[in-house]
């Protein structure tokens, strides 16, 4: 499967997953492929706005460009949106990040499997069904 096919099947169980939380969803076609800058997730509960840059990895390190970090913070704040990363590791899951715990590295930004597991949070962590205290 091409890692674009890939993505898209990423975005939609995510899209998904948010609708059969009762939450409203939106997936941004052509996100990461226009000049503007523009998430591949934004939701709402009529509370809180989502914007969600999703990556879906099978080994356990992910990195990202400065560019694709910068574009999602600077759509967020124009939208009023909180800005996360969405990282979807093969058989083991979703983990989400808040852009402030992403690590830098020399060309952008690496986001290792056990980063996602200390600083990121499940999927019912991020839309507030439970908060799971962190030992630091």
């Amino acid at each position: 499967m091409s890692s674009k096919r890939k993505g898209t099947r990423f975005e939609r169980e995510l899209a998904h997953m948010f609708f059969d939380h009762n939450w409203g969803c939106v997936r941004v076609a052509g996100s990461g492929s226009t000049p503007m800058p523009a998430p591949d997730i934004l939701a709402s509960n009529g509370k809180r706005v989502l914007a969600v840059e999703c990556k879906g990895i099978k080994k356990t390190t992910k990195y990202l460009s400065n560019e694709d970090v910068e574009q999602l913070k600077k759509f967020s704040k124009k939208f009023g949106a909180e800005a996360w990363l969405g990282i979807r590791f093969d058989a083991i899951g979703w983990y989400f990040l808040e852009l402030k715990d992403l690590k830098k590295s020399k060309k952008g930004y690496v986001i290792p499997l056990n980063l996602a597991k200390k600083d990121g949070l499940s999927f019912k962590e991020l839309i507030g069904v439970y908060r799971q205290k962190r030992l630091r």
